[in-house]
């Protein structure tokens, strides 16, 4: 299935007239949420390539934030339009942040799962121009570079990452082969560098992000890993989101235990909170711990 070009994993019954929309990460694929689309069997879930990665690598810039909810919002349309739930992971929060702002007829919940919320600068940056995005990301950037001799090379790549060594799965390896381009003994990660940097450079909040978040109406769910992409520190710090609710009263945070930013929606017992938060009504007024 394709919108405006975007390539799109579809799950779930082709009945459903209101299918949940799944907005991936920065460097990531649709794949990521074949885990949790698993979990949602009477669902349809679309999870699309976002602009400059995958299947849609070939669709070139600008990029940005509001390019990836227009792109969303063309999917959305091709879809029968209505307000569904939207679900975003990382990178993926913030585009359907950016969604829900620009066409809330499109979206009736957002659940955002370790993401969406603008992060903290770094000690040593004044701002977001001084952030080191390929740094920051670790190894997902790293692979960006580098060529793979098949690949068996690209899932021991990945094997070999902090955040999987103890979830490694079919479905991580599933979302890293989809992953690949080019031909042994050249493969390469699909994710174009531009798209990531021209991305990443919107995470820190500018003024029309929070300006976003301010004027969101729908119910809005976040779900916090208490360890981030290598395993370690957390994107969010423990108690930090309960400051956005300046920004979003309706904020309802959920407490993800023993995950990372990655399996969060690889394994069973993350993926299984982030299912239940996009089946279920939300009371924006209890915290779950």
């Amino acid at each position: 299935m394709t919108a405006e070009h975007l390539a799109v994993t579809s799950h779930g019954p082709a009945d459903d007239p209101r299918a949940i929309l799944a907005v991936h990460g920065i460097t990531a694929n649709g794949r990521a949420w074949d885990t949790v689309a698993s979990l949602l069997p009477e669902r349809r879930v679309l999870a699309p390539d976002l602009r400059g990665r995958a299947r849609s690598n070939h669709l070139g810039g600008p990029y940005g934030l509001r390019r990836h909810a227009d792109d969303l919002a063309a999917l959305l349309d091709a879809d029968g339009g209505g307000a569904r739930t939207v679900l975003g992971h990382s990178l993926g929060a913030f585009a359907v942040v950016a969604l829900a702002a620009a066409r809330p007829d499109l979206v009736d919940r957002l659940v955002l799962v370790d993401g969406g919320l603008p992060l903290a600068l770094p000690a040593e940056a004044e701002s977001a121009d001084d952030v080191d995005i390929a740094s920051l990301l670790g190894p997902a950037a790293q692979r960006l570079s580098m060529v793979f001799a098949d690949d068996e090379a690209y899932l021991d790549f990945w094997r070999a990452h902090p955040a999987f060594a103890r979830d490694w799965s079919p479905a991580v390896a599933a979302y890293a082969l989809y992953d690949l381009d080019g031909e042994a003994p050249r493969r390469r990660a699909s994710t174009i560098a531009a798209a990531m940097l021209a991305d990443g450079a919107e995470l820190y909040g500018p003024g029309w992000y929070l300006d976003a978040l301010r004027g969101l109406r729908m119910p809005v769910t976040v779900l916090r890993a208490p360890r981030g992409l290598t395993d370690e520190e957390p994107l969010y710090p423990a108690g930090v989101l309960d400051g956005f609710r300046d920004l979003v009263p309706q904020l309802e945070i959920v407490e993800v235990p023993d995950v990372n930013h990655y399996t969060i929606l690889f394994a069973p017992r993350g993926a299984s909170r982030v299912a239940q938060a996009a089946a279920r009504t939300p009371n924006p007024t209890k915290e779950s711990t």
